[in-house]
């Protein structure tokens, strides 16, 4: 995919997000949709998400991060808009 048709998400997921299979499953969706990124656990208890790919596959993945998995309970998601670089597959 070039560049230029792609978009980047850059997200901070707030709430009961560690501990509750949230980056697993966060992994597991965005290869579904062929998403490109990663996710981390932060210091804080906030998990951290870089989505990368076709805009509609990355606006559903932010929608999903925004319920996340059964166990988690969300309270917010803080979403920036950055240029892509173009990352390959998704990590945890």
């Amino acid at each position: 995919m070039y560049l230029a048709t792609m978009v980047r998400s850059h997200l901070w997921v707030r709430g009961k997000v560690q501990g509750v299979w949230f980056r697993g499953s966060c992994a597991e969706r965005a290869q579904a949709l062929g998403v490109a990124g990663w996710a981390r656990n932060l210091p804080d208890g906030r998990v951290e998400v870089v989505a990368e790919g076709d805009p509609e596959a990355v606006a559903e993945l932010v929608e999903w991060c925004r319920q996340g998995p059964p166990l988690a309970r969300v309270v917010g998601v803080d979403v920036q808009q950055e240029p892509p670089e173009g990352l390959q597959g998704f990590w945890v």
